[in-house]
């Protein structure tokens, strides 16, 4: 991936001044989706917030691929990371979205998530460098396997709710994730 494009997301105007320190922010890595694909999402999304409102859906400008969920961190140290992960010149890759999936906690749905199709391997590939980079940096290393999604919708209640019964995504076209 071209450096200039190399993109810290999630740590915009969410940042804390601690007491005694440097201002933190909550920070994630991620793959942003083209405008064509949100908009076919965004409608999609609607009847999907009509039929199950025990959800938090995703609105479409913030539809991405979580690769590292970094938490409330210190902006330098997210900056830092980013810089190196820029620095790499990392490989473009095709990627496509597929089916609809659930995260759940026994029989409830915690979150929906649209899974990928094609690209998974390329997806896993970026996450592992990142974390790589997360953990050179003095992060904790991620506990759970990375799963590639683009997560729709998020369960009101912290248990979770009965897994909704949705209609099929609409067909995204396969984009370039440079």
């Amino acid at each position: 991936m071209e450096a200039e494009r190399a993109k810290l997301m999630g740590s915009g105007q969410l940042g804390q001044k601690t007491e005694n320190g440097p201002l933190k922010v909550r920070a994630f890595f991620g793959l942003p989706l083209p405008e064509a694909q949100r908009n076919l999402l965004d409608r999609y999304l609607s009847g999907c917030a009509a039929l199950a409102p025990e959800f938090r859906w995703t609105p479409a400008p913030n539809l991405h691929l979580t690769v590292r969920f970094l938490g409330h961190v210190e902006g330098s140290l997210a900056e830092g990371i980013a810089g190196r992960l820029a620095d790499a010149r990392l490989q473009a890759f095709d990627l496509k979205l597929g089916q609809v999936g659930t995260f759940n906690r026994g029989r409830l749905a915690r979150v929906v998530w649209l899974g990928v199709t094609s690209g998974a391997e390329d997806v896993a590939a970026l996450a592992a460098q990142v974390e790589a980079e997360c953990v050179r940096a003095g992060l904790e290393a991620e506990a759970r396997r990375f799963n590639a999604h683009l997560t729709l919708a998020r369960a009101r209640a912290r248990d979770g709710a009965p897994i909704p019964d949705l209609a099929a995504p609409p067909e995204l076209d396969a984009w370039r994730a440079d």
